[in-house]
């Protein structure tokens, strides 16, 4: 917004502001007095204000203008002040500045030092409204995907994120297989959760399975369960992961990690909703949502024949795909914030660290940082040394100035 307001009881120094301004395409509206000056603050929008600082005979306090000043703050904390004047106290002017005044030139003024002061303040204050909007925008696609979705429990900020939940949250409803694809620790099984939630199996058990944490030899006996002798050790009959999510859903995490045999006994299932426990005849019958997770590519798997073709399909009914969190970095500081769960503030040298790091571990690492850093702070605020990121980031960030969002790249769409 590329309009100013002057405030000054020289006539003359508002005519020379406002010609001068007006020369570089800048609208001013010139006021003579403060009450006149915030009258017409009332009145239309400005980006900026241009104050003088002694409206009273005593021209060395400048107690009105500071009077002057607290108004304009209270009625627009956000609008940058510049004091203008030629006696006030110097010790004033900085106290005001200090206070939120945005610089404070001397009468008579440079043109030069004085318009490059203006520009920058005007598009910074732009820029500063865009964010504005943009935060607005976000908060309240939120709070409309937050009264359409059980969140469950997802903190996010990103618009690739809430992208993503609105997808997802169309086909919940419909009891299909989905796969979730993404790099280890983005979250896939906070998806997962949320796909369950508002799925028709939301009043069943949600079950997860990792199969890339248990050996080959027994994920049938995980998935499928098995009875007493069924194998060494067996003593007495287990129920399987199918067993315990019937009604439900049932997360197949690192699904590119199941053997082939298992893949075969999985393709079954997902056909017939038929299985029979490991050492077991009986045929059980089960009622599951499948979903399925992998950071692999299963289509060169296929290719590779190291993955059935034909679960693939199975499992690829629909497919969901979670960014690495450098990719939705929007979503860091409420992670971050989220994790540290009140017990201490981020300071905000700590913010620009956490925004400037590329995250390789995704929110598995972001957790662990603020983890640590809650655990070893002893009072305070939490720095970017206990967050462990003051190396990394001297290494080149992403973001490296965070007072100048026209300097900071956007989040993807």
């Amino acid at each position: 917004m590329r309009r100013v307001l002057i405030i000054d009881d020289h006539p003359g120094v508002g005519q020379a502001l406002e010609l001068l301004l007006s020369l570089h395409d800048i609208e001013a509206s010139v006021a003579t007095s403060p009450e006149e000056g915030l009258a017409l603050l009332e009145q239309r929008p400005f980006g900026l204000v241009i104050q003088d600082m002694n409206f009273t005979a005593d021209t060395t306090s400048g107690e009105e203008g500071e009077q002057l000043f607290r108004a304009i703050r209270a009625r627009r904390a956000d609008l940058p002040v510049i004091l203008l004047t030629a006696w006030t106290r110097l010790d004033a002017a900085v106290a005001l500045v200090k206070a939120g005044a945005a610089d404070y030139l001397a009468k008579p003024w440079d043109d030069a030092k004085l318009l490059a002061t203006v520009e920058n303040l005007l598009e910074l204050g732009e820029a500063n409204r865009e964010i504005a909007q943009l935060r607005e925008a976000r908060a309240a696609r939120r709070a409309a995907l937050a009264r359409r979705y059980d969140l469950a429990g997802l903190v996010f900020g990103s618009d690739a994120t809430a992208n993503l939940l609105e997808l997802a949250g169309q086909i919940a409803a419909a009891p299909v297989p989905v796969l979730i694809t993404g790099p280890n620790g983005a979250g896939k099984e906070r998806i997962a959760a949320f796909v369950h939630a508002n799925s028709a199996a939301r009043g069943g058990a949600f079950v997860a399975l990792n199969c890339g944490a248990l050996p080959a030899d027994l994920i049938e006996a995980e998935l499928f369960g098995s009875d007493s002798g069924a194998y060494t050790g067996a003593a007495k009959a287990r129920v399987g992961r199918f067993e315990a999510a019937d009604g439900g859903t049932l997360f197949l995490d690192e699904i590119a990690n199941l053997p082939l045999a298992g893949q075969m006994k999985l393709l079954r299932v997902l056909e017939t909703g038929q299985f029979e426990r490991l050492g077991s005849s009986k045929t059980r019958q089960t009622r599951v949502r499948v979903l399925s997770a992998t950071n692999a590519d299963l289509r060169a798997m296929v290719k590779a024949g190291t993955f059935r073709e034909d679960l693939f399909y199975r499992l690829n009914l629909i497919e969901l795909k979670l960014p690495a969190l450098a990719e939705r970095r929007d979503d860091v500081l409420p992670l971050a914030e989220h994790f540290l769960a009140g017990r201490a503030r981020l300071s905000d040298a700590a913010r620009e660290a956490l925004l400037a790091h590329r995250w390789p571990g995704n929110v598995r690492e972001l957790k662990n940082a603020v983890e640590r850093a809650s655990l070893l702070n002893a009072g305070g605020d939490i720095t970017p040394a206990l967050l462990g990121l003051e190396e990394a980031n001297g290494h080149g960030g992403a973001y490296r100035n965070l007072t100048n969002p026209a300097a900071r790249p956007s989040s993807p769409p």
